[in-house]
């Protein structure tokens, strides 16, 4: 998602989920981004590469992969003041409800 948080309003009433993208890390022109994840419902929030295209900082200009999904999900955390493991789990869970893919995360007894 790219748009404002005006925009993104619309589609949540839609009852639809806001995906953030590596964007919410840039330094310049993701002030519309960064507003968004501050302000979805963190149950209606899902990270994404957008791979091969838009690396996070510390990456940007190179080839995006999954595994920099991390760099988003620390980001968002740092935005919305929360712990970065509450922000990915709650993510990731988003993503399998949306998607019905099976089970649950696993939790630490």
């Amino acid at each position: 998602f790219t748009g404002t948080w005006d925009e993104a309003k619309l589609w949540l009433d839609l009852g639809l989920y806001i995906g953030i993208t590596g964007i919410v890390t840039f330094s310049r022109k993701a002030e519309n981004v960064k507003e968004v994840a501050m302000k979805v419902p963190i149950d209606r929030m899902l990270v994404e590469t957008d791979a091969p295209y838009l690396a996070p900082v510390p990456h940007r200009g190179r080839r995006n992969e999954p595994s920099f999904l991390l760099f988003i999900v620390r980001t968002i955390s740092e935005l919305r003041k929360m712990p970065w493991e509450e922000v990915g789990e709650i993510t990731c869970q988003n993503a399998i409800d949306l998607f019905g893919l099976s089970g649950k995360l696993p939790r630490e007894s």
